[in-house]
Order: structure tokens, then sequence, then C-alpha cells
């Protein structure tokens, strides 16, 4: 009995732990991850393996990824809820109207939030394409001066995940 008490109690102490620490994202997010990977993927494979690949054969881009991107999903969720929350405040009525639906528009700030997420990932997904386009062309043309200018680590190796970083950054300014 005191073994269970004690279980019991060190689970519950534990579950505040698990919050702070960070939750795992959403399905939600996972499953439009899914979607933004295969939609990047299939724009140039070869360069989506070396912007998400880390071992050798770059196997696991897709994997790396939908776990990058999930995160960023839940990310830009929330961002879009604390717009909708700023958008709603001076005029409630206004707000229900604009994004409800139905006669009591009580989906309103769902429907907000929803709109406001899936833009923000789209333009992020669009502007990585671009960015990979981009820097791929730069790539061809001269792989050694492309690695001397982006890479940073020992062998320069990352340097097409630095161009890409360095131009999405770039246009979201």
């Amino acid at each position: 009995m005191r073994k269970l008490i004690f279980l019991a109690v060190t689970a519950l102490l534990a579950l505040p732990a698990l919050a702070v620490a960070g939750s795992p994202p959403s399905p939600a997010s996972q499953a439009a991850a899914v979607k933004q990977c295969t939609t990047e993927r299939n724009a140039n494979a070869a360069a989506f393996k070396l912007l998400y690949g880390t071992l050798p054969n770059r196997s696991n881009a897709f994997g790396k990824c939908v776990s990058k991107l999930a995160q960023q999903n839940e990310q830009e969720h929330s961002n879009a809820a604390a717009q909708c929350r700023t958008e709603r405040s001076p005029d409630p009525t206004a707000f229900a109207a604009k994004y409800g639906t139905g006669a009591k528009h009580r989906n309103a700030f769902g429907n907000c939030v929803s709109m406001k997420a899936k833009a923000a990932a789209a333009a992020r997904v669009e502007a990585t394409i671009n960015a990979a386009k981009s820097c791929w062309t730069e790539r061809k043309a001269d792989l050694a001066a492309f690695k001397t200018k982006y890479g940073t680590n020992a062998n320069k190796s990352n340097a097409f995940g630095k161009c890409v970083s360095g131009k999405v950054k770039q246009s979201s300014s």
C-alpha cells in the first residue's frame, strides 16, 4: 500500500515537470508537417535531403523535416492564437461576424487561429522552397565557392542548410 501511494504521489509530482519541459507537437501539427515536408521534397528531392538529412546518406531527411516543422507549426499556432485574441478584444461582435459561421458564430476564434496559422505555415514553406531553389542553383554553379561562402563547420558540409536558412530569414524580414 505504501508503494502504491508513493508511486501515485511521484507520478503527480512528475506531471508539472513534463509540462514545463515542453510537450510533443499535437497530432494536427504532425499531420500538417507531413504535408509540408512532402511539398518541399517534391520540389527538389536532392535539395530536400541536403537541407534536412543528418546521416551520411541523408536517409533521415523526411523524419527530421517532420520533427522540425511540427515544432514550428506549434509555435505558429500559439502566435496565431495571440494575434486572434488581440484582434477579438476591441470588438468581439465584429470579430465573430468576420470569422464565425452558423447562427451564433461560436467557432470564430478557432477559424481565426486556423486561418492565421495555415497562412504562416504556407508562407514559411514557400519561402523555404524558393530559398532552396536559389541555393541549389548557386551550389551547382561552383561547389567550392558555395561551401566557402556558407559553410561554418570544419568540412563546410553545412553550407546548404546555412544558405537556405539565411535566405529564408532574409525573405521574412
